[in-house]
């Protein structure tokens, strides 16, 4: 049986509740990611940013605001007014069934990996994308 130790990214871009709201969408940018888990104290998991959460508090451009009072603005919300902390997370040691119930059952893109309290990977819908692709080529072998 697969666990989801066996498929989780561990190489993690990661913000404090203390960064900005601009910060997390250039992370976002310029790592091409859609989840942001939320670490303190020694990689201590508290909650994460999705990119649906900044498309919900950022200005709409489509309001009358200048694109510099916009970044102002951006650059003073802390991640911690838009973070969302009440998410599901998994242990290492879970199963990847599991894993994509939850996913698919809660329309959940992603799930931090915990262990302890302490952030050790997340396991994304792409993860799963990709482990179906190598599954669907090891059938056509």
């Amino acid at each position: 049986m697969l666990h989801v130790q066996d498929l989780m990214s561990t190489n993690l871009f990661t913000l404090k509740k203390s960064d900005s709201l601009m910060a997390a969408k250039s992370l976002m940018e310029l790592a091409r990611i859609r989840h942001i888990p939320v670490v303190e104290n020694g990689n201590i998991f508290v909650g994460i940013i999705t990119h649906r959460d900044i498309l919900s508090s950022t200005l709409s451009k489509l309001a009358d605001i200048d694109r510099e009072v916009q970044d102002e603005i951006e650059a003073s919300i802390p991640v911690s007014e838009i973070m969302r902390s009440d998410v599901f997370a998994v242990a290492p040691q879970a199963s990847l069934r599991d894993a994509a119930e939850l996913l698919l059952n809660h329309k959940y893109g992603c799930l931090p990996v915990v262990e302890k309290d302490i952030l050790v990977g997340i396991i994304t819908e792409a993860d799963f994308l990709r482990l179906t692709i190598d599954l669907m080529d090891a059938l056509d072998t």
